[in-house]
């Protein structure tokens, strides 16, 4: 690779992969896709030479020239310092601190109790069938949409995104999460600034080429 090329380690289904894809696609960043995909022949990011990139043997990893970036919000945090704007991340302190509090109820709170390797365990270790591990992966989802609604509703940083009138680290987050929740049947009626915010994410060209269902290893 060349010292700047950027390639992004990837499984079109990965929110936190797609939260990455967003952030390229904002900052105007070309990037190459390299497929990993999670399900074939049990799990193409278990392989020997995976876990040599990422020994957690997960997505996303966006390699940088020679350099390995590993987690999703530590990549976009890079972004933002390696390529300033448009930013990710608001001017102050005060409002840096909340909008990654958002960004990290959905990333550390939300999704991991639902992502791949939870539901594998669930149902290969301790047998839990398919309706209980739904049940299981609504509820997560519900509650933490609930937390994340009422710290948007009516704070004065939240506009027509989840800080002011640009999208950001939040956003990022948050789209993915919506996918997964839509994916699963969540009724989204309770979450009517997720909603709006959703439907202003998607409009954008950034969002809408990050969408699992637009990448090249999408089924």
């Amino acid at each position: 690779m060349t010292p700047d090329r950027l390639c992004l380690h990837s499984y079109w289904r990965s929110s936190a992969a797609y939260r990455v894809r967003i952030g390229l696609n904002l900052k105007g960043l070309p990037y190459d896709i390299a497929p990993v995909h999670l399900v074939r022949d049990g799990g193409e990011q278990h392989r020997p030479e995976y876990a040599q990139i990422n020994p957690q043997q997960l997505v996303p990893v966006l390699q940088h020239g020679q350099r390995m970036l590993r987690q999703s919000l530590a990549i976009l945090e890079y972004l933002d310092e390696m390529w300033p704007a448009p930013a990710l991340l608001p001017a102050t302190a005060r409002d840096r601190a909340r909008v990654r509090a958002l960004a990290q109820l959905i990333a550390c709170d939300i999704h991991p109790l639902n992502n791949l390797r939870v539901m594998q365990y669930l149902e290969r270790d301790w047998g839990v069938p398919q309706p209980e591990r739904d049940v299981w992966t609504r509820h997560w989802m519900q509650e933490g949409f609930a937390a994340f609604e009422a710290l948007l509703q009516h704070h004065p940083s939240t506009g027509e995104f989840c800080d002011g009138v640009a999208p950001g680290i939040a956003d990022c987050c948050l789209i993915p999460q919506v996918y997964n929740a839509r994916r699963f049947g969540v009724d989204l009626s309770p979450y009517p600034t997720i909603v709006r915010i959703e439907q202003a994410c998607l409009a954008l060209p950034a969002f809408d080429a990050a969408r699992p269902e637009r990448q090249p290893d999408a089924p």
